[in-house]
């Protein structure tokens, strides 16, 4: 029987890299696994790799669409127990570019979407649930033109400090696990203007002291973690997952 036998799990930006990985992996453990993405065919294809799944496709800053995703979710009838609020977006802008458009755009998905992912499941959750968030490890580091995204991914390491405070009472634990660079089709996306994709992500793997990109699945296995009692001890917590790029 698997760790999360019987449970419920809602991740979002689940239809590619961390977040589908991390689906097949919480399902692969038990769990009947609630996954949202922007793109219909990618969600479809997702929720058939996963198995034990329900797609429910939307953008999570829109509130309309995260209130259909916990209706489906409510709809089931077994609460909440792991939360992994995962959807994102990055783009490298200089400071001198940055416009009203891109700081909207990006906050409203790292940040006002995680916060009201996070608000709108409070109802569903179960005592004793885990809630992780996905931070970066940009968010220390001051990478050139990244610094929308950074910031952003700051605000969630401090989201997750101060709910784990507001829900010790009910047990809830909340987490961010923060990944270095993986290997996603998300991350040859953002590579810089005029930056060849594979020239971008060899010179991000040259920079980790592994040597390498990160896999999805090393994340996924890291969130696990942070949703089952094996880290009944843990909360408020940051679990950095980079091959030891900002460690060492």
């Amino acid at each position: 029987m698997g760790q999360l036998a019987g449970k419920t799990a809602v991740v979002t930006g689940g239809s590619t890299g961390i977040g589908l990985a991390t689906a097949v992996r919480l399902a692969d453990e038990g769990a009947h696994v609630f996954v949202t993405g922007r793109r219909k065919a990618e969600l479809d294809a997702a929720v058939e790799t996963i198995g034990s799944a329900t797609g429910v496709q939307g953008d999570t800053s829109d509130l309309a669409d995260l209130d259909r995703l916990f209706a489906a979710v409510r709809d089931r009838g077994q609460g909440l127990d792991v939360l992994f609020v995962n959807a994102a977006i990055a783009s490298f802008v200089p400071l001198e570019e940055i416009t009203e458009e891109h700081f909207d755009q990006t906050f409203g998905v790292n940040v006002r979407g995680a916060l009201f992912t996070v608000q709108k499941a409070l109802p569903l959750l179960n005592d004793g649930a885990a809630v992780v968030l996905t931070g970066s490890t940009n968010a220390a580091r001051g990478a050139e033109s990244f610094s929308v995204y950074a910031a952003s991914k700051a605000a969630l390491r401090s989201f997750a400090r101060t709910w784990a405070n507001e829900l010790k009472g009910r047990g809830i634990r909340v987490n961010t696990v923060t990944p270095g660079p993986v290997d996603t089709p998300g991350l040859t996306g953002v590579a810089p203007e005029g930056v060849a994709p594979s020239d971008f992500t060899d010179g991000l793997a040259a920079a980790v002291p592994l040597g390498r990109l990160g896999r999805p699945e090393e994340i996924a296995d890291a969130v696990l973690f942070l949703a089952t009692p094996r880290s009944s001890f843990v909360t408020g917590a940051e679990l950095t997952v980079d091959g030891g790029v900002n460690q060492i």
